[in-house]
């Protein structure tokens, strides 16, 4: 029997002591999820790697806010409503222009649906090599997850962009039926474009054929089974969408309201739904601290 004295015993018992001070350096086990409790989480870099981390309090905007995009919110919200009924339903890509309702729309589903099992997961776009690692710790939960990218976009030797083709159409393993993907972006086609790609294009029987390069790039966005495009809103639109942050701000609407947020507009440079809740914040701000 070993004993204390020999070389072998002495060299596991110092090794055990070094292991014990070794985990007070080390970071805790991640918890796994209460999707019951919790209704959105991130996927987050933690230490050394990268794990789900619960959000508590997710944000979002009121459906009743989201205005001037009442075709893209019946749209999304009928394919969310397809994907937790079980349903067959599509990917989605969201682009257009900037501050027009985007995200806030995809957030928004999550409030809408949270009842009916739908659950959010938000990702960086440098993130999303990790796609098939999230998709496995969500297969077989008895919720529907929408993995969430806000303002996608790729450069063209992006690994990132290999992973979201894979996932999305692609891979032999694919992802799982509890997941959808919904990105957002200002890029119709997620890809910058370069003028020199046109001379790509050749001429066959009167018909214009896109070059590799251009088909590469359109092949990403063809993975996204649903596409809904933003676009700037009119005055009346602008307008309306201030008028209704003021009241939910708790301010009021008058005609120097309507001026000043016009004239905001034009100094940040276009109409949208995020300069007209900015500027309804700066309004109902400025005229409380009057009162």
């Amino acid at each position: 029997m070993a004993t204390m004295n020999d070389p072998l015993s002495q060299f596991l018992a110092r090794a055990d002591a070094l292991l014990h001070r070794l985990d007070a350096w080390l970071p805790p086990a991640a918890k796994a999820i209460d999707w019951q409790r919790v209704q959105a989480a991130r996927w987050q870099r933690q230490y050394n790697h990268s794990v789900l981390l619960p959000v508590t309090e997710p944000k979002a905007v009121a459906w009743k806010q989201l205005r001037g995009i009442d075709e893209q919110k019946a749209e999304l919200d009928r394919n969310t409503k397809q994907f937790v009924s079980g349903l067959p339903a599509n990917n989605a890509l969201l682009s257009g222009s900037r501050g027009c309702g985007k995200s806030s729309l995809v957030k928004a589903m999550l409030a809408r649906h949270a009842r009916q099992g739908l659950r959010l997961i938000e990702v960086e776009r440098a993130d999303l090599v990790h796609l098939p690692e999230i998709a496995e710790a969500i297969a077989g939960q008895p919720y529907r997850f929408i993995v969430f990218c806000d303002d996608l976009s790729f450069e063209a030797d992006d690994p990132a962009y290999k992973a979201l083709k894979a996932v999305l159409d692609g891979s032999i393993a694919g992802a799982p039926d509890n997941m959808l993907i919904y990105a957002t972006s200002n890029r119709r086609h997620l890809m910058p474009e370069f003028f020199s790609e046109n001379e790509e294009a050749t001429r066959k029987g009167g018909e214009v054929h896109p070059g590799e390069s251009v088909e590469e790039k359109l092949s990403l966005a063809d993975r996204f089974g649903l596409w809904l495009s933003f676009f700037p809103f009119d005055q009346d639109a602008y307008l309306d969408i201030v008028e209704s942050w003021v009241v939910a701000l708790g301010g009021s609407v008058d005609e120097a309201m309507r001026s000043e947020a016009l004239q905001w507009a034009i100094f940040r440079g276009g109409r949208s739904g995020r300069v007209a809740r900015q500027f309804a914040a700066d309004w109902v701000g400025r005229q409380g601290l009057k009162k």
